[in-house]
């Protein structure tokens, strides 16, 4: 992976990536949810007797549109680093004219932030899909199991570009930015630590579950910087390399 153009080292803060202070999540609220929700406040909608109506062809066209801006977006700033990236190249990469990201956009901050933002958001979601595939009955290895995979699939699989440029362009987000990535990132943090609490309750884990997590999350959102396909590891089998790595048999 190519780093920005600036060339400087992420910081220790960004490199954890998903560190922080757990934020417990309501039991009566999915966290998914309220990840998003720390984004942006949604007007309420209207209710309405009958489902959901659909979208027109507008609407999804525009939604399209947004999340092809966004996609090549976190690819220039991945490869090209967000300083480097100009609003043409945006343009380009997502076949518009020069000043047509900036009607969904207020600027390339803001869509350095949505980036990012929407990025964990739906990392957020996407993991609490893969916990519900578990039965009631999981046991906490079996759970650390499948949030280790999910991980490797947001930091490694198809749209993982904005996990690099975290690590790499996070001085680049306003102090305001900052706090609503993190509340995000919190969100998605705090599923893994009842995990990891009964991991210690059973002997399986030695170390401290906040320390525990912050050197999990930093070796999995490093494994950024050295995997290849090509290495001859799948993603299942780097699963059960990390659990060699973190947890015993209790």
């Amino acid at each position: 992976m190519k780093k920005g153009s600036s060339g400087t080292q992420p910081s220790a803060a960004a490199v954890r990536l998903i560190a922080g202070k757990p934020v417990a999540v309501s039991k009566r609220r999915p966290a998914a949810v309220a990840t998003a929700a720390a984004l942006t406040q949604a007007e309420p909608a209207p209710k309405r007797s009958r489902g959901r109506p659909r979208k027109t062809h507008a609407e999804l066209d525009e939604g399209n549109r947004r999340r092809l801006i966004i996609d090549g977006a976190a690819r220039l700033f991945r490869t090209k680093g967000f300083d480097a990236t100009t609003t043409r190249d945006i343009a380009a990469a997502a076949s518009m004219h020069s000043g047509s990201p900036f009607y969904h956009f207020k600027s390339k901050s803001a869509l350095l932030y949505a980036v990012m933002g929407e990025g964990m958001a739906m990392a957020a979601q996407s993991q609490q899909q893969a916990l519900e595939t578990l039965g009631s009955d999981a046991s906490a290895s079996e759970k650390l199991r499948v949030l280790i995979r999910h991980h490797l699939e947001v930091v490694l699989g198809p749209r993982s570009d904005f996990i690099p440029v975290m690590l790499y362009e996070w001085r680049s987000l306003t102090t305001v930015q900052r706090k609503g990535i993190s509340r995000v990132k919190d969100g998605y943090e705090a599923v893994w630590m009842p995990v990891l609490d009964a991991l210690v309750q059973q002997g399986a884990l030695q170390s401290e579950p906040r320390v525990a997590r912050l050197f999990i999350f930093g070796a999995l959102n490093w494994a950024a910087q050295w995997y290849t396909p090509k290495g001859g590891k799948t993603l299942d089998q780097l699963t059960e390399q990390a659990l060699l790595l973190f947890i015993q048999k209790a």
